[in-house]
């Protein structure tokens, strides 16, 4: 399964950011917690655009994690309500635009709008064509047992359950000790 690269891109982005969520963060705790962290998430994925780096950035930012996490596990119907909302809420509209070395992509926020906003508003734009596609059941919740991590399946099959190597391989080395049991 592919989408198209920004949508790809930007659902990549909202794994990363919603697994530093303690539920599903490798440390087991919350990996967004200081402004430092949002700063060295930002670094490894930029975005154009205001960056207060400051506390009620930082707080907006968790908050949007959290309905981040909620909308990639509603169906389809659900979802585009949810998208619905936050681009309303955002007064989004979209429009072309070129900058760094980015060719022709689109923008639904002014460069000016809070950081929260345009990461709600740039998952929202992605998630427009998964449901659109009816590809909902590509984004899933990791079924490790002990791992809340969200996963973007663009297996070909589309088979992937565990958010990580990690997670599968401990699931299967359970499995494997309970068949031998």
């Amino acid at each position: 399964m592919r989408f198209a690269p920004d949508t790809e891109d930007a659902l990549v982005f909202v794994v990363v950011l919603c697994n530093t969520d303690p539920s599903a963060s490798r440390s087991g705790t919350d990996e967004l917690a200081t402004i430092d962290q949002l700063a060295a998430l930002l670094d490894r994925y930029p975005f154009s655009g205001r960056i207060d780096h400051d506390e009620a950035e930082l707080r907006d930012v968790q908050r949007t994690r959290a309905l981040l996490r909620h909308v990639w596990t509603l169906d389809r119907d659900d979802a585009a309500e949810a998208v619905n909302k936050m681009l309303r809420d955002a007064k989004a509209l979209p429009y072309l635009v070129r900058h760094d070395s980015l060719d022709w992509h689109m923008h639904a926020t002014e460069p000016s709008s809070p950081l929260a906003e345009r990461l709600r508003v740039e998952a929202a734009l992605a998630l427009i064509d998964v449901i659109r596609m009816n590809e909902m059941d590509r984004l899933r919740v990791c079924e490790a047992d002990d791992c809340a991590g969200l996963l973007l399946d663009l297996s070909r099959n589309g088979l992937k359950r565990f958010c990580s190597v990690r997670c599968g391989n401990r699931m299967n080395m359970i499995a494997f000790r309970e068949r031998r049991r």
